[in-house]
């Protein structure tokens, strides 16, 4: 839309628009989310198949996160121009062509170059799906369908997850990454239905150099702090997860890839954790709401250093539900707070997820390392230094100026 003229307003509670826009926002997050991690639950899999160590095996994982980190920077800069379904229809369409050819590679360095490929593509998604909503949705709700988008990412994670560790048992890796492929399949067409156009978007003026563009993005502390948060607790989280693979098929749980990923269930909660956090911090502030949500990510971390199964896995039920209410908050305070400070949102958008998937490529890869030379307290503390780093930051968050009263 030019603005040639004013706005119209965003969809209400109630409305079609709110309840398409919010179900192919949602299902976009699944899909994207479910082909990103599915390699997750495969790390054990993938070691044994291409015979590589497990610090290689999460490069599958790191791979496709560094090439997510790298196209958040071109698609973000983007849609701000062209605008975000266009931007987002076609990520979609490519990354799932990407999943059918994964589950056909030969070997293990294409099926890298290729991860990371579709890494790129995926960046799709975060880079726009935040921007989207806040634009088109009215601000009473925005939060709210914020909250649901971040819980259709755990819920893609989840089922990623779950298809693959499930799927490995009785045909492999490939079959696993096909089982994967089809549910991108079915969310991509359905979104390509129902994401209703863009009615609010106002494009970048195309004489905007996109390196003047990006720059303004860093030009608040509030952001640069929010950014430098995301890094820190997604590769907290990561490392977790990616470590925590090799540690329930390893002794003394000695897990299968079925049973090992019926872990990944934790992310139900998550999905359920994040709308709740929004919901929360319009009642009493994000800088309440992000804090709190750290300290029982570390919470949980702390009981996954317990020897019982039962324990390690209400730590990572814990740490999860903390992980998704603190990240869900923080990436609506980055929208709200760019629109607030008259920066581009799209932007500021992406360069929040282009650190929360250099955060996920970092410590994903380390936690590798840390499992093979220290096992499970060397993963833990890889991933307490960035849930350490990232509380930190957010109770400085919490002292800075707000551009409104919350």
């Amino acid at each position: 839309m030019s603005g040639a003229g004013p706005l119209p307003r965003g969809h209400r509670a109630g409305e079609p628009g709110l309840r398409r826009a919010s179900t192919a926002v949602f299902l976009a997050g699944l899909a994207v989310f479910a082909v990103l991690y599915a390699p997750q639950a495969l790390l054990p899999e993938l070691t044994r198949a291409f015979e590589v160590t497990p610090a290689a095996a999460t490069l599958s994982v790191s791979g496709a996160t560094a090439g997510l980190a790298v196209g958040l920077l071109v698609l973000g800069p983007l849609s701000d121009r062209v605008g975000r379904t266009a931007v987002l229809r076609a990520a979609l369409v490519a990354a799932t062509v990407l999943a059918v050819l994964l589950a056909l590679v030969p070997a293990w360095e294409p099926l890298l170059v290729l991860r990371a490929l579709q890494g790129f593509a995926l960046a799709g998604l975060p880079a726009v799906g935040v921007a989207y909503l806040r634009e088109e949705l009215d601000a009473s709700v925005s939060s709210r369908a914020i909250g649901l988008f971040v819980g259709g990412t755990a819920i893609g994670g989840l089922s990623g997850r779950l298809l693959a560790g499930a799927l490995a048992d009785l045909g492999g890796w490939r079959a696993a990454l096909g089982a994967t492929a089809g549910l991108a399949v079915a969310c991509t067409a359905a979104v390509w239905v129902l994401l209703p156009a863009s009615r609010r978007f106002v494009p970048v003026p195309r004489g905007t150099p996109v390196l003047q563009q990006l720059a303004r993005g860093f030009g608040d502390p509030v952001l640069l702090g929010l950014y430098g948060l995301a890094a820190l607790l997604m590769g907290g989280f990561v490392a977790v997860y990616n470590a925590g693979t090799f540690r329930l098929e390893a002794p003394p749980y000695g897990l299968s890839p079925a049973l090992a990923g019926l872990v990944f269930l934790s992310y139900l909660l998550g999905s359920v954790s994040s709308p709740l956090a929004g919901g929360l911090a319009e009642r009493v502030g994000r800088r309440v709401v992000v804090p709190a949500g750290i300290v029982l990510t570390a919470a949980g971390l702390l009981l996954t250093l317990a020897e019982p199964l039962a324990l390690f896995v209400a730590g990572l039920a814990v740490l999860t539900v903390g992980f998704f209410a603190a990240h869900g908050v923080a990436s609506g305070w980055v929208a709200a707070r760019a629109a607030l400070g008259e920066r581009p949102v799209g932007q500021a958008a992406s360069l929040y997820s282009f650190w929360y998937y250099v955060g996920s490529s970092v410590g994903g890869t380390v936690a590798g390392r840390a499992w093979a030379d220290a096992g499970w307290p060397g993963a833990a503390a890889v991933a307490g230094t960035g849930v350490g780093g990232a509380l930190v930051l957010a109770l400085l968050l919490g002292r800075s100026r707000s551009l409104q009263a919350r």
